[in-house]
This record gives C-alpha cells, sequence and structure tokens, in this order.
C-alpha cells in the first residue's frame, strides 16, 4: 500500500471497500435462488467499485506501490468493469432468448477466470509483507477466486462450489473493511486506536 510518499495520501481504505461491497454482493448472489434477477443492479455496483479501483492503482502506482497498484488496476478492470459487462449481457441474454439465438457459451469465463487466479494466488507471496489482515484476505480471496474458475470451467458443479465461493468472498469483505476503517481511522488519531497485526514475513 502507498502513502509514505509526499505526495499522495494512502488511497488503499478507498480500493478495500469497493473490495468489499463487491465481495458482499456476490455473496448474495452466489446464495440467491434467483442470481439473474439481480444481475442488472450488481452491474451497477460494480462500475462504482471500477471507478474507485482504478484511480486507487493509478495513485498507488504512482506512489510506488508495485503490488497494490497492479492488482487494483487488475482488480478495476476484470472484477468490476468487465464484470458489470458481462453480467448486463448475460441479463440481456436471457430475457430476449429469442433475439440470441445462438447460446453463450460461459466456458470461456473459466479460462478467463483460471488466468486471474493463477496470477492472485502467485502475487499471495508477495502480502506476506503487508499486515496479516491483508494476507488471509488475500488468501479467502484465492480459494474464491480458483473455485469460480473451476465452476466455470465445469470441472466443479455450481451446487458444490457456489457456497464455498460465496462464504470466502464474504470474509475476505469482513477483513477488507476492517482494514480500511482501520487505516483511516489510525491514520485521523495519529496512533494504533484499531489494531492493525504484524506481517507474516518482513
Amino acid at each position: 500500500m502507498s502513502g509514505n510518499g509526499a505526495g499522495w495520501a494512502n488511497p488503499a481504505p478507498a480500493g478495500l471497500v469497493a473490495l468489499g461491497v463487491a465481495c458482499f454482493t456476490f455473496f448474495y448472489l452466489l446464495t440467491c435462488p434467483k442470481a439473474l434477477a439481480v444481475a442488472p443492479l450488481l452491474a451497477c455496483w460494480l462500475l462504482g467499485g471500477f471507478v474507485i479501483q482504478f484511480c486507487v492503482g493509478i495513485i498507488e502506482l504512482m506512489e510506488g506501490a508495485t503490488t497494490g497498484g497492479n492488482v487494483f488496476l487488475i482488480f478495476s478492470a476484470f472484477f468490476m468493469l468487465t464484470g458489470a459487462a458481462e453480467f448486463m449481457v448475460k441479463y440481456q441474454a436471457n430475457a430476449n432468448k429469442a433475439v440470441w439465438t445462438i447460446p453463450l457459451d460461459g466456458r470461456i469465463d473459466g479460462w478467463a477466470w483460471a488466468a486471474l487466479a493463477i496470477f492472485i494466488v502467485g502475487f499471495t507471496p508477495a502480502y506476506f509483507k503487508a499486515t496479516s489482515v491483508l494476507t488471509m484476505a488475500v488468501i479467502l480471496l484465492d480459494v474464491a477466486v480458483v473455485t469460480i474458475a473451476l465452476m466455470d470451467l465445469g470441472i466443479i458443479s455450481k451446487a458444490t462450489g457456489d457456497p464455498i465461493a460465496a462464504y470466502f468472498l464474504l470474509f475476505t469483505g469482513i477483513l477488507g473493511l476492517y482494514l480500511a476503517i482501520a487505516i483511516v481511522t489510525n491514520t485521523a488519531y495519529g496512533k494504533s486506536v484499531l489494531p492493525i497485526p504484524a506481517p507474516w514475513s518482513k
């Protein structure tokens, strides 16, 4: 995370709040019996998250935070913007089946999620140097993204994968929101009001 330079303040809390909103709404999506009915509204929330995480990614990179900057940029593009666009396309395809004569092949999503899963798991050791709260959030997110990739590839069923991905995303969101609140509160008071545990590795 940035915020150590002479220019910008730390934007990570905003990015973590956007992540928390996405995780909470995905939890509802994955546990909702009529998931497609929430797709257009979820797309709106993801578009808001895209704006925040794109800005956070740029500021983090400008401040020299390679890990956070790249992760937030990738999240803004693929989790937020692409996710929003896909939800709208899938909703329209379902609502206008007479027009969409060729059914969508969702397995392409599995291949994209597989690439993102490799990226997230591969970047995880870089977060061992961050606070252990963030490290745990990233590990939980690893499990959720791998599970989503396996579901979209047809390797595991939605009945098996949806609850796993849903709850791991929910706990990721809770940790992300806690860390955002702790960073802002501690910065405002200039001391550790809310504990932020030390990194696993120095």
